[in-house]
């Protein structure tokens, strides 16, 4: 992990191209104050394209626009995000094949894990999540032995498969891995190893045979009492925020709303839930206001409130919504909208307005955690 001074030369480095860096003279970190998820979208909102924290989108080999909408790029340059450390611990080696089932459509997280394997010398297959019978043709034809995306897909193609496949190991990343879904995965000859990491960010921290999960090399992590930005102890249970000074997206304290907790110096848990009721889903991430603009598109809804579960190892969404003539065109109408809204296709219930508890959550994450 990135020290302070390490730091401080870095902003040193990047400052010329970064407006937002540019001037800051940096005495503790804590001076900085947070930048969230929110935050940026309102930024970049204000002022386009990047919110000064690149002075150009000329200087990107991609540009991304990821839900929030929070746009960012991709420098130029091998493994930008930090990926290959994260394949190498988890047993990638170059000549592998890699089938890559994160998406490819407009947001970085196929290409982080796709720098990283080509770093590693691996060949990979762009199949990016769904289609799931023309991924298992490729599978069959092309014999690919890793595996990187979220466990949920992985789960999908091993149960869809039935028998063997060429598959020997996974990187996952992007939701949810319980000890019993890994069990059932490695039961199946796969083993599987995990990453942190957001679009923003790149890897954050990765699985190797160390407990816990090992912060990368190049980033700066902190662990920050929610609501507070108060750095907490070791073991204490709290919000991460990152410094990740790679290129040329620079950030600089960026609370990512995920819960984790230090291990030791260099370590930390996995993700132990939200700090926020932004929650991650089958790998993207769904904000409360997808679940009220979904609501202020129905005008015969009242109360909204998504609940997220987990059913057969595999995130589910379910709307709760209030209405006083609950019709089966209507929940079909607004699933519709929430799936045009959040990017995933959840159910829709209507129960009876003045049902749902008053407690201010627009989303209830139900999963269980670790």
């Amino acid at each position: 992990m990135l020290d302070f001074a390490a730091v401080r030369q870095r902003i040193a480095e990047l400052a010329p191209n970064s407006p937002r860096l540019a001037g800051l003279e940096l005495r503790e970190l804590a001076d900085v104050p947070l930048m969230r998820k929110s935050d940026l979208a309102r930024l970049q909102a204000e002022d386009p394209p990047f919110a000064g924290i690149a002075a150009s989108t000329g200087g990107f080999k991609r540009l991304f626009m990821s839900p929030g909408p929070i746009f960012e790029g991709e420098d130029y340059g091998e493994d930008p995000y930090g990926a290959a450390a994260a394949f190498r611990a988890a047993g990638f080696v170059g000549g592998d094949i890699v089938l890559n089932c994160f998406s490819y459509h407009l947001t970085p997280g196929a290409f982080i894990m796709e720098s990283g394997a080509y770093a590693l010398g691996c060949a990979v297959i762009p199949a990016g999540p769904g289609n799931t019978e023309q991924t298992l043709a490729a599978v069959e034809h092309l014999k690919p032995n890793g595996y990187a995306g979220p466990p949920d897909f992985l789960k999908i193609l091993l149960d869809k498969a039935g028998g063997e496949t060429s598959l020997r190991k996974a990187l996952v990343s992007g939701g949810a891995l319980p000890a019993s879904l890994r069990a059932e995965m490695e039961a199946r000859g796969v083993r599987v190893r995990q990453a942190f990491a957001t679009a923003e960010l790149g890897v954050i921290a990765y699985e190797d045979d160390g407990a816990g999960l090992r912060v990368a090399d190049d980033v700066l992590v902190e662990i920050v009492r929610p609501g507070s930005g108060d750095p907490l102890p070791t073991a204490q249970v709290g919000e991460l925020v990152v410094t990740a000074l790679r290129g040329g997206f620079p950030l600089l304290r960026f609370a990512t709303g995920d819960l984790s907790a230090f291990l030791d110096e260099t370590r930390i848990r996995g993700w132990m839930g939200r700090a926020d009721q932004t929650t991650k889903v089958k790998g993207l991430f769904v904000h409360p206001s997808a679940v009220v603009e979904t609501a202020r598109r129905h005008p015969e809804l009242a109360g909204v409130r998504l609940v997220v579960r987990r059913e057969n190892e595999q995130d589910t969404m379910t709307l709760k919504a209030e209405a006083a003539a609950p019709s089966p065109a209507l929940a079909e109408a607004v699933a519709a909208t929430l799936q045009a809204t959040t990017k995933l296709r959840g159910t829709v219930e209507l129960v009876a307005p003045g049902s749902l508890p008053n407690d201010g959550k627009t989303i209830a994450d139900e999963r269980p955690v670790g």
